[in-house]
């Protein structure tokens, strides 16, 4: 029996395990409740879903490249540091890569599923530039997410593809789609100014 605390985690774990076997189009919310051992009502409270329960995960790796993070090196290029975070968030997924697969392989077929995981994705891509601390703020902050959204997903087609034990085609494509990027369309600008002290007025004797 999965504690109550456990059971979000748990039903995001069993859905995947269900959509690695490559039926993700014909999994049912029937289907995921009875394999993850709770009743519709509960699953409903959790995740209304199945783009909710994608969502969850999607949160679950954010949350985890973000706690891996380590103190930036101010030697690094923003590029570098975008680079070392993106890498770790597919370090993230490794384990998932089937599920992620069978999930891609059916979304690309239904548009609509596609357009409800849009904003989800773009929301992980502006927490990405954060932790490489790369403003996202502002109409140009938008560009720069939205650019990260394409070199994320042309990237993704590698990964899901690269059985090497080092990602060392995913690494080579990143890498070249970041510099594409930084080439064509100012991804990725210089770091945050940090704001200095205003020098104090000097003081007129009387």
């Amino acid at each position: 029996m999965v504690r109550k605390a456990d059971r979000p985690r748990h039903i995001v774990e069993t859905t995947l395990k269900l959509a690695a076997e490559g039926r993700w189009p014909y999994i049912g919310l029937r289907d995921i409740a009875a394999a993850s051992g709770v009743s519709l009502a509960e699953l409903h409270e959790l995740y209304p879903s199945k783009t909710a329960i994608l969502r969850a995960w999607a949160d679950m790796i954010d949350a985890e490249v973000l706690a891996s993070a380590t103190a930036l090196d101010p030697e690094d290029s923003p590029r570098d540091r975008l680079f070392d975070v993106l890498m770790r968030r597919f370090d993230a997924m490794q384990d998932n890569r089937t599920a992620v697969a069978a999930i891609l392989q059916a979304t690309c077929r239904d548009p609509l599923a596609g357009l409800c995981m849009a904003p989800g994705l773009m929301r992980s891509m502006r927490w990405m530039l954060e932790a490489a601390d790369i403003r996202t703020g502002g109409p140009k902050g938008g560009m720069i997410t939205r650019g990260l959204v394409g070199v994320w997903l042309a990237t993704l087609r590698v990964w899901l593809k690269d059985d090497s034990a080092d990602m060392a085609a995913t690494m080579a494509a990143l890498d070249r789609n970041l510099i594409r990027a930084e080439r064509l369309m100012s991804l990725l600008p210089a770091g945050r100014k940090r704001p200095t002290p205003e020098a104090e007025p000097d003081t007129v004797a009387a």
